[in-house]
């Protein structure tokens, strides 16, 4: 199954750049409904390196639903795009039922100003994939509604982490 965003954001390419490569902002556009805890002793770091990274995944902050890895890579992209890839697995609980995971994130230069952030996630549960889309669509809606609101904000927050 596939899940696709397009959005428009207010900011600039570079700061949603620094943004979707931040495991600080990941957990800012999943939170309440999902935090990811580094399982790795030093924790996160500021930017996702390539390779693979332990996490444990909590519902609303509580509820542990398992541990997979966040496996990332930054594949080459065209036409000034920049982009990153997770390829991680469940590891455990229920996340462990995921049989496939390839999700891609892209920003490029948005016409007229701003950044154009795409947004592909290709996933398999096995026979509960179609149970399981309504889910992921569900909450990849709520990712894209923080993403728009906490955009304007990612210039001030990567020039405070150094970037």
């Amino acid at each position: 199954m596939e899940i696709k965003l397009r959005l428009a954001l207010d900011c600039e390419p570079d700061d949603a750049w620094w943004a979707i490569r931040s495991p600080r902002v990941l957990n800012r556009v999943s939170f309440p409904l999902l935090q990811f805890e580094a399982i790795e002793p030093q924790g996160f770091p500021a930017q996702w390196p390539v390779g693979p990274h332990p996490v444990t995944v909590r519902a609303l902050g509580l509820v542990a639903i398992g541990e997979q890895t966040i496996d990332v890579s930054y594949p080459e992209w065209r036409w000034g795009v920049r982009g990153m890839r997770d390829t991680g697995r469940g590891l455990n609980g229920p996340l462990s039922l995921v049989t496939r995971w390839q999700h891609d994130l892209t920003v490029a230069p948005g016409e007229g100003g701003g950044t154009l952030y795409r947004d592909r996630l290709r996933f398999e549960v096995g026979p509960l994939t179609p149970l399981a889309w309504p889910l992921y669509w569900l909450f990849w809606q709520y990712r894209a509604a923080r993403m728009r609101r906490l955009a304007p904000g990612w210039h001030r927050a990567r020039l405070a982490d150094g970037a």
